[in-house]
């Protein structure tokens, strides 16, 4: 029998957890919170677990030398000491994170040592990899070059979900969606780089009418350009990728990133209420009738959305902040994570749409475009637990089954591994519509 560790029981583990231990793999799950991984392996006779701190190295090296391999959920930080451990040990690795420069060092490590570190198995990255590269794949084994190329996503509360102003809950990593919303992104327009410094992100908002849905805005995601290597598409002129969301949530986040909140600077917040917070942001430390006052420093109707939304999180009341030294971003992400949980009777969705225009020898051109709505929920699994895990184990059973023959640091990019991962996540309704042949001068947003 395969034996596979697993390092993280959050939010996304179930899936993958089930997946493999239906087919006969013997699992061990460790988490700092023991309980919660004892849930997800529910007493079947193949599982097990056990209370592990990712400091804990000398029991990480024994883990991991005693299994096959090993499947990390942990926070990205942690993920190069497993691989260095892994490499040691002769172990494979997979992870649904992004492959980090110190991630990539490793490469000629881990063939050498004779092992497949397999990241970016997912969601977003992941799914959307391997549904885009088998569409240029094709555009490629036809003649054809890439001449613009949209990747868009977003994990979010389904439509009747949706019922707070930011319109919004979180279904996976409270922090890793707002840290997201701090970073820089890069995308390539008409053949000319454009940066977007972090602080401006939310004021680049386009939108799209998604099928079934209605109008959605995106907004770009970290740096596009890096794909056109790793998808191999160096013509292309246009390469956007972009975060999908309900209408109104890149406003309420530009206002509460413009007032500072998302700052992840230290600061004394001892014996403040929520007002005297917001209002130390904007030289009003006695956060007296804050609410006016934070519109009107910026520039915004007192009944503007955003304003709205701060009020509904409750950063203009009364309340006690409890802290002493901390920064504004972890008072606003546990904020969040009180008030914008999925709850059981809620829906989350996943959107993800890719949009090609590509041209072939004989002067063709043509629009392609792919897409994917799946709904989940807390009591029979989110979308995004599905469509995060089960990529993930599917790669884990193809490695073990020998099925993978490729070797050292990779992405889910090349056919021995999209293919059959795409064809077995076909069997749980994860799947892309793909239209072919559509005019190539189509607009791909609506503003």
């Amino acid at each position: 029998m395969h034996k596979v560790l697993v390092l993280g029981a959050g939010r996304v583990a179930g899936p993958l957890v089930r997946y493999l231990l239906n087919r006969e793999v013997f699992i061990t799950l460790a988490d700092q919170d023991k309980e919660r991984a004892d849930s997800l392996i529910d007493n079947h006779p193949n599982g097990t677990s056990l209370a592990w701190q990712g400091e804990d190295q000398e029991t990480l090296r024994r883990l991991i030398s005693g299994h096959d391999l090993t499947v990390s959920f942990l926070p990205f930080i942690y993920h190069v000491d497993v691989a260095r451990r892994c490499i040691e040990s002769g172990r494979n690795m997979v992870t649904t994170s992004y492959v980090k420069p110190e991630m990539k060092a490793l490469d000629a490590a881990a063939c050498k040592a004779g092992i497949i570190i397999l990241n970016e198995i997912g969601l977003d990255p992941g799914i959307d990899h391997m549904s885009a590269i088998k569409i240029i794949d094709r555009i490629h084994a036809k003649g054809g070059k890439v001449d613009e190329f949209y990747s868009l996503c977003g994990a979010l509360p389904a439509q009747e979900s949706a019922d707070n102003p930011f319109k919004y809950k979180f279904s996976w990593s409270p922090r890793g969606v707002l840290m997201a919303g701090n970073s820089d992104a890069i995308h390539l327009k008409n053949g000319e780089m454009i940066h977007i410094p972090g602080k401006d992100l939310f004021k680049h908002v386009t939108h799209l009418e998604f099928p079934g849905i209605g109008e959605m805005e995106v907004y770009p995601n970290r740096d596009s350009t890096q794909y056109i290597d790793i998808y191999k598409i160096p013509d292309v002129k246009t390469m956007f990728r972009g975060t999908i969301r309900h209408p109104g949530w890149c406003e309420s986040q530009d206002a509460i990133k413009s007032l500072g909140l998302l700052s992840c600077n230290r600061m004394n917040m001892e014996n403040m209420t929520f007002a005297q917070f917001t209002g130390s942001f904007i030289g009003q430390p006695d956060g007296q009738n804050i609410r006016e006052k934070v519109a009107a420093y910026l520039n915004l109707d007192p009944d503007s959305l955003p304003i709205r939304a701060m009020e509904w999180l409750g950063f203009f009341s009364d309340e006690p902040l409890n802290r002493t030294e901390d920064d504004p971003f972890e008072v606003v992400a546990d904020r969040m994570i009180e008030k914008m949980e999925l709850t059981p009777e809620d829906r989350d969705m996943v959107l993800l749409q890719h949009v090609f225009k590509a041209t072939y020898p004989n002067g063709k051109k043509e629009m392609i475009k792919s897409r994917m709505l799946d709904y989940g929920n807390l009591k029979t699994g989110t979308s995004i637990a599905r469509t995060v895990a089960l990529p993930a184990a599917i790669g884990v059973m193809l490695i073990l089954e020998g099925k993978i023959t490729a070797r050292g640091v990779q992405r889910p990019v090349i056919p021995e591994i999209y293919l059959p991962v795409l064809r077995d996540l076909a069997n749980f309704d994860i799947e892309l519509v793909e239209e072919y042949g559509l005019p190539y001068d189509e607009e791909v947003f609506v503003s």
